[in-house]
């Protein structure tokens, strides 16, 4: 039986690079490094995000795996990312429930920043 999810995994092609988004851009701490380096945990609220760089075993899909994160401000930490050059793959829009827009780090992996109504 399932009972919980254990992390999200996104798929890397340079460890260093997506280190400097998820950390540099976004602000994200490394809560776990692997001794080799070519896996990343961050914990974020009660969630794991793990980044991991592992060649052609498992390649980025823009349309795969998106990792939601909810912000306070929708735009803006838009318009900080924007400021630093961040891709914007899809500016805000609405929902019944809320407002998101995605964004792409390094190898167009969509991350989706999200805010609550």
């Amino acid at each position: 039986m399932i009972t919980e999810i254990a992390f999200t995994g996104t798929p890397v092609t340079d460890i260093q690079r997506a280190r400097e988004f998820y950390e540099g851009a976004l602000g994200l701490k490394p809560a776990m490094v692997s001794a080799g380096g070519m896996w990343v945990e961050y914990e974020v609220g009660g969630a794991t995000l793990g980044l991991g760089c592992y060649g052609d075993a498992w390649k980025p899909a823009q349309q795969g795996t998106c990792v939601a994160f909810e912000v306070d401000d929708l735009d803006a930490e838009i318009a900080r990312l924007k400021a630093r050059g961040v891709k914007i793959f899809m500016e805000a829009m609405a929902a019944p429930v809320c407002r998101f827009a995605i964004i792409c780090d390094p190898d167009d992996n969509h991350v989706m920043l999200h805010k609550r109504k």
